[in-house]
């Protein structure tokens, strides 16, 4: 409480002291100081960039002259009627679900296994961790020469068995196939141990009671694992597609030699590699932005519909106990 000359008072009438009024301070007003660093780091490095994107996409913006006139919307309209900027987005979806469906399907099985009660259950969970420390430089020039079209080793091995070479570098699948490789390769392990930490935070005696009950091993995992870890699953889904849909090294360097990136023919030129070559390569500034915002709202939107889809499956298996007793109380009847 206060009085009318404004000072603060205790509740019993006497005035508080510097010590309790610091106190009342450090309550109130601490928290904000606390989380404060955070948001300034992330309008610094987030915020920020994201605004003075759009910003440079309604310019025309050169890299060496700079910000040039205003054109509005124009970087938008033609890029969303050039054929190249539509070939990549056909190219990142194509790789992104080559890699992220069968990645995430070995990630859960990884997890199960490593579920289990093995020897050595610690230089198991290690090794599979193992492919995300190495870089993707690295990884990508690996790979480069095991998909070599000449010298390559998977076509070594091809023709060591008979069947005709791949031309992994100049066809649109196979070099699909071989970038998803690569990144289903370094991404699988890391997917697998977040949620084999979700699968370790999953009650035990649930799986007693079930086993009790006479519950199969298949039926305990897809009965009590899966929806017990299924926020986990939601969130790998989701930065799975981010990252899918940013994807930028492993097309760069699959194929160093080549003049376009992405492929002769652009064939594997994914979103981000055609906006680093609209920046860097063209100088065209004001387009690149313009496809950076075009990402963005494309993952924003596939963002909003893995949300809908996972609210609307959650709601439905809270309800189905009780639609599964209103059915048997009918049959009763």
């Amino acid at each position: 409480m206060s009085t009318m000359t404004g000072r603060a008072v205790a509740p019993g009438g006497t005035r508080l002291t510097l010590r309790q009024k610091l106190g009342r301070w450090d309550v109130r007003y601490s928290p904000y100081l606390y989380v404060a660093p955070f948001f300034i780091l992330f309008g610094l490095v987030g915020l920020f960039p994201l605004a003075y994107t759009f910003v440079v996409s309604l310019n025309k913006w050169d890299l060496l002259r700079g910000p040039g006139e205003w054109i509005g919307f124009d970087n938008f309209a033609a890029e969303l009627a050039d054929p190249l900027l539509w070939n990549s987005i056909a190219n990142t979806f194509s790789i992104f679900l080559l890699s992220a469906v069968p990645q995430l399907i070995v990630a859960l099985i990884i997890a199960a296994v490593l579920d289990q009660n093995l020897r050595a259950k610690t230089f198991w969970r290690m090794s599979v961790i193992l492919p995300y420390v190495v870089t993707p430089v690295a990884v990508a020039l690996i790979f480069s020469n095991l998909f070599g079209e000449k010298y390559g080793l998977i076509n070594n091995m091809l023709q060591g068995i008979g069947l005709d070479p791949v031309l992994w570098k100049t066809e649109t699948i196979p070099g699909h196939l071989a970038i998803a490789t690569m990144v289903n390769w370094r991404w699988t392990g890391y997917n697998a141990l977040i949620l084999l930490a979700a699968m370790q935070a999953v009650p035990r005696d649930i799986y007693e009671s079930a086993a009790i009950d006479g519950a199969g091993a298949m039926r305990r995992f897809f009965s009590i694992t899966v929806p017990s870890i299924r926020p986990t699953f939601i969130f790998v889904i989701i930065t799975a597609t981010i990252g899918g849909l940013q994807i930028f090294t492993e097309p760069k360097l699959f194929d160093a030699s080549s003049s376009i990136p992405g492929g002769v023919f652009r064939q594997y030129q994914t979103t981000v590699l055609y906006l680093w070559d609209m920046a860097f390569n063209r100088g065209n500034f004001g387009k690149a932005a313009a496809i950076a915002w075009i990402l963005f709202l494309i993952i924003v939107l596939i963002g909003v519909v893995n949300f809908v889809l996972s609210r609307r499956i959650a709601s439905s298996e809270s309800t189905r106990p009780a639609r599964r007793a209103l059915r048997s109380s009918r049959g009763q009847r």
